[in-house]
Formats: C-alpha cells, structure tokens, sequence
C-alpha cells in the first residue's frame, strides 16, 4: 500500500477514504469549476508528501507531473529547448526520456515553447516517468484525444508495476480505472 486515505475533511470538501496499491489507478473527480485548481494543487501537496494531513499515511510520496511553464524572459531571449528540459527533469537513462522522439516532427532543438498542449504534457510526463512510476497527474489543457493517450500511457506504467492518481474534473475515466472517487461537497 502505498496511500492509505481515512478521508480528507476540509471547510468546503470530503474526500472519502481510499487506498492507493502498486498496479492501480484512481481516479479523483473534483468536478468542473472555479475551486478546481485550488482543490487539485491541496490534494497533490498531500499525496506528494508536501502537506501533513493525519487522515493520510503515506508510504511512499508520489511525484506530480508538473506543467512546463517558462519565465517569459527566458521564452523570449532563451527559450528552452526538448533536449535541455529532459536532460534538467529527465533520468536519460530511461528509455521514458527519449519516448518525446517517436513523434517524428520533435528533436532535441524543438524549442518547448513552440509545442502545443498535448506534446508539452507528454514532455512532462515522459520526462517524470523516467524518475518515478507512481504519480499523480491531470489532464488540463488537454484536447480529449490527448487526454486519452495520456491515459493510456500512464495505465501502462501502472499495468506494469506502477500506480496513479488522476485528478479530473470530468468523469471520462469512471469506468477505466480501479477506484473511482468523488469529492462531496459541505452542505452549507
């Protein structure tokens, strides 16, 4: 066990109890709206290990595929490069970290700045799975064709020994996951 989750209580939400296992992946609907950013970014200090919460025993932290974000005056002067972000955030060793190659049109001098949403996301991905296979990842900012590959992905990592977290605000993933949970609002 990995995560053992009593349930997470809050002013405005519960999460209900769960546990997170090698080879599973749970899906955490948070629901659409203007809470979900702040509610996702709680939830992943949490499971990262970054926030105690003693409703939650933690085994082992899970890492959270972060968003590429560039300062603008480096995308202006210096933009980064495919080759630089993976040999900064990436173990080169994994095969995970050259996987950004096999789509044809990304080398090493792509400059991150220039890919769209679905490419940028696996970057970070890739280059987090190089690390780690137990995660914690979302989907935002994704079209649904690449929200679904990235599912795909990650349930192949978790097939083969890892786990997952994904946190959604859409119920796509309810019935392709081993735990689907649902935030419960306070009743005010």
């Amino acid at each position: 066990m990995l995560i053992k989750n009593k349930g997470i209580k809050t002013d405005t939400f519960y999460i209900p109890p769960f546990d997170l296992n090698v080879g599973e992946i749970i899906v955490l609907h948070l629901f659409n709206g203007q809470h979900f950013y702040e509610t996702e970014m709680f939830l992943k200090d949490i499971f990262i290990g970054k926030t105690k919460d003693t409703n939650v025993v933690l085994t082992q932290n899970l890492t959270f595929v972060e968003h590429f974000i560039e300062p603008k005056i480096r995308r202006l002067f210096y933009p980064l490069t495919v080759g630089e972000y993976l040999n900064k955030n990436a173990n080169l060793n994994s095969p995970y970290a050259s996987k950004i190659y096999e789509t044809e049109w990304i080398n090493k001098k792509t400059k991150v700045n220039t890919l769209p949403g679905n490419p940028r996301r696996l970057l970070s991905l890739f280059a987090t799975l190089s690390k780690t296979k137990n995660i914690v990842f979302d989907v935002a900012g994704q079209d649904p064709k690449g929200a679904e590959k990235t599912y795909e992905l990650v349930k192949e990592v978790v097939n083969n020994g890892g786990s997952a977290i994904l946190l959604d605000c859409f119920e796509d993933m309810k019935n392709d996951c081993t735990k689907y949970v649902e935030l419960q609002w306070n009743k005010k």
